[in-house]
């Protein structure tokens, strides 16, 4: 009956006769693990609608950077200055509201993640 029911997505099981404190303790946890998963799916709303401002070219610059491409990489694979490529990239950082290249790939990770489950 307990595997059946953690599979089935509880988050403690309690065998008979439990403690009081033990039925608070798995209360407790279970608040605080749906707090974390709302701040999550906040978090990842906001990251979704940071991107959606993003114009099509803005994305696919952004794709690139991430990758770890350079400027100039970019600019030579999509035909434009490297100059605009500079302008992109941060349109892109402040669309995205980063304020560093580590945090704009977790951002772009979090996206993929989003879309491997959807």
């Amino acid at each position: 009956m307990g595997v059946k029911a953690m599979k089935a997505g509880a988050i403690e099981f309690l065998c008979k006769p439990f403690r009081e404190q033990d039925l608070l303790d798995a209360v407790r946890k279970a608040i605080n693990k749906d707090l974390e998963r709302r701040t999550n799916q906040s978090s990842l709303a906001a990251i979704q609608q940071h991107h959606e401002t993003l114009t099509p070219r803005e994305k696919e610059v952004m794709a690139m950077i991430v990758s770890g491409m350079l400027n100039k990489q970019i600019a030579r694979k999509l035909d434009i200055a490297e100059i605009t490529v500079k302008v992109h990239r941060a349109s892109v950082i402040r669309k995205m509201h980063v304020k560093s290249l580590a945090e704009l790939v977790r951002q772009a990770d979090a996206l993929d993640q989003a879309k491997a489950v959807s």
